[in-house]
């Protein structure tokens, strides 16, 4: 099994050229079965992992987000990056603090946004915001830990959603230590290629929804380096559960399992990946 230090080391190179995609699981078993389709990195949901436990995304507590980054850190081969919120803190000394606590789950990566989770004031200011990301990047390099930082600017999403002002505050990001940038709402070709352009060379992160409708050849062709798909994943599997629910409670039909996985295909995943880790 590849050593922490082993897999911060790959996660980096991974940054350096080409693009490639960062699926993120919900839970354990999520993680081991991308693991299992050949991806090279994951990464955490913090909507994801609240769902999981009836919480709305912001819900889960700061210790209970660490014990579920370590779950999926421990539980997979491959360097996990970590949606580690706005650090679960305002000031930038407490953000540093937590970082130091997320790299200690053993993570290649973590990123801090900028978004206050307050509707009244929705961004930090830009100049507490890269602050806030150099405290969590002072707090890795105390640790002599070679673990990627990403800084986050949420406003496309829809609290400013500015491009000028998104790439004013990426680059901020990046002076301040961020590794890779990633402006999640970027919904065009031009848009995506302006941020590429405005932090190069530093990587760039893209948000791959369905409205996007780029593919990662298309994607990788405007200089994106890195592809995560959010809460994605976990939306989906719910999607799916809540329409066969559904039937069930309103039409009394099962027939919305049908696409269910076989329980020969699960058995036969887990067994084959328990046996894998038991001999490793």
């Amino acid at each position: 099994m590849p050593t922490i230090a082993d897999r911060r080391r790959t996660f980096r190179t991974l940054h350096e050229r080409g693009c490639f995609v960062l699926p993120n699981p919900w839970d354990v078993g999520s993680a081991r079965y991308l693991q299992s389709l050949g991806f090279q990195a994951l990464a955490t949901t913090s909507a994801g992992a609240a769902y999981a436990i009836a919480l709305p995304d912001g819900g889960v507590s700061r210790d209970a987000m660490l014990a579920h980054i370590a779950a999926l850190v421990a539980a997979t081969d491959v360097p996990v990056n970590a949606d580690f919120g706005a650090g679960y803190a305002d000031a930038p000394e407490e953000v540093a603090l937590n970082v130091r606590l997320c790299v200690d789950t053993g993570v290649a990566g973590l990123s801090i946004e900028d978004a206050t989770g307050d509707p009244a004031r929705p961004l930090y200011d830009i100049h507490l915001a890269a602050k806030r990301v150099r405290a969590a990047r002072a707090a890795i390099e105390a640790l002599g830990a070679d673990v990627m930082l990403t800084g986050r600017a949420e406003g496309m999403l829809g609290s400013d959603p500015d491009l000028s002002a998104a790439i004013r505050r990426l680059r901020a990001y990046a002076d301040a230590g961020a590794d890779c940038l990633y402006a999640p709402g970027i919904t065009t070709r031009d848009q995506i290629a302006a941020v590429v352009a405005a932090v190069a060379p530093k990587p760039v992160n893209v948000l791959a929804t369905p409205a996007l409708g780029l593919t990662v050849q298309e994607l990788a062709a405007l200089g994106v380096r890195r592809l995560s798909v959010g809460s994605g994943l976990a939306r989906t599997g719910w999607g799916a559960f809540m329409r066969a629910a559904r039937t069930i409670a309103s039409d009394g039909r099962f027939d919305g399992m049908a696409d269910a996985a076989s329980p020969k295909e699960l058995n036969g995943l887990f067994r084959d990946d328990a046996r894998r880790r038991g001999s490793s």
